[in-house]
């Protein structure tokens, strides 16, 4: 009953448990909302410590892409999928497959695309079985890999949370500590740095920060300390949750605004913890919905440069939450929040007015 009681309280239509022995599948995908249109999100294999936190998980980010596509006017619901195991272990063509059975079996209520430790390549295996997939790379008519335009969106965000909290025009001389530099994080580190930032930064992969400190310049940091750097902007571009009771004490950064989902770990209780001790944070599903913008592109004929023109827009939509924020005296994600519910309502309003003129139109007929 207590997952009955999570779906209700959040919002979910529908949580889908796969399961096939022979491929070693273990998956979960949620739809949150279709108000919008169908539920697209990422998929992530992840090696979580218990299948509650997986679920957790799911929830959490399906919930989250809802929110994304409303606010960046997108015609999209909200939908997560999670594959739970090892991705150096787990991975083969099979598994993949299976998962694509599944979503087919969904009837394109949920579109899958890449998100942590899933790559193009499997998303192609995916794409084998379905229709309902995005991301798969140019020479198949996607749009590939859609993390440089991900990065892209987030930098423009960083720009913005920089024009609003410290009134410069460019991020010359602005410092930046970005956790996790891996797809996302590499390019975002590549668009600051040749923008003038100083970049520090830091990844569970001692390899990946090796390859950021040879290739652009930036300053290597421990993963343990990269928040508490005396810095301008704290990215967060890895895992969700790193913004809790123990961080956010220990953050010195004006501005929080990163790449990863679910930064809060509690979104009212950590939201407030920000904006008490006066630091500015970017919703992070309005700041890294590049790679959705991305994705929806492709679902109407993918141009790269229609792409990035729309997810540099992210600059605005965060400068009007922040001017927002401000005047209401709430938090910025709470602001969002407010952005996403007023259009999801109003959709749903237009569609239950429909509704209603229909079965009345019906009612007279029938009379």
């Amino acid at each position: 009953m207590a997952i009955f009681e999570d779906l209700t309280t959040m919002g979910h239509e529908q949580v889908v448990f796969c399961q096939d022995k022979s491929s070693g599948l273990k998956a979960i995908i949620a739809i949150h909302d279709t108000t919008l249109g169908p539920a697209l999100g990422g998929c992530r294999m992840w090696d979580y410590k218990s299948d509650e936190e997986a679920l957790r998980d799911v929830l959490r980010l399906s919930r989250g892409m809802t929110y994304k596509a409303a606010v960046t006017g997108l015609n999209l619901g909200g939908g997560k999928a999670v594959i739970l195991g090892d991705p150096k272990k787990i991975k083969s063509e099979a598994l993949f497959r299976t998962f694509g059975r599944f979503i087919e079996s969904l009837g394109g209520r949920y579109i899958t695309a890449e998100d942590v430790n899933i790559r193009v390549s499997d998303i192609e295996q995916v794409a084998l079985e379905t229709a309902y997939v995005s991301g798969v790379t140019n020479r198949a008519g996607g749009s590939g890999d859609p993390s440089p335009v991900t990065a892209w969106g987030v930098y423009n965000g960083i720009r913005a949370s920089v024009a609003h909290k410290l009134q410069k025009d460019t991020l010359k001389g602005v410092s930046v500590a970005v956790q996790g530099c891996g797809a996302v994080g590499s390019h975002l580190v590549e668009y600051l740095v040749n923008d003038g930032a100083k970049v520090f930064v830091a990844d569970i992969d001692v390899e990946r920060v090796k390859f950021n400190v040879k290739q652009y310049g930036a300053e290597a940091s421990q993963l343990h300390e990269i928040h508490k750097l005396a810095v301008d902007v704290y990215a967060p571009c890895a895992l969700g949750g790193t913004l809790n009771d123990q961080t956010i004490p220990e953050i010195k950064a004006a501005i929080v605004a990163g790449a990863a989902n679910n930064q809060l770990l509690d979104e009212q209780v950590h939201g407030s913890m920000l904006k008490e001790r006066n630091i500015l944070y970017a919703p992070d599903y309005v700041i890294n919905a590049g790679g959705l913008i991305n994705v929806y592109q492709e679902l109407h004929g993918y141009d790269a440069q229609i792409a990035k023109k729309k997810a540099a827009n992210i600059y605005e939509t965060l400068l009007a939450i922040y001017r927002d924020a401000e005047e209401k005296g709430i938090t910025t994600n709470q602001s969002s929040n407010e952005l996403a519910e007023k259009r999801l309502n109003a959709v749903r309003g237009m569609r239950d007015l429909r509704n209603t003129l229909g079965t009345q139109k019906w009612s007279a007929k029938n009379s």
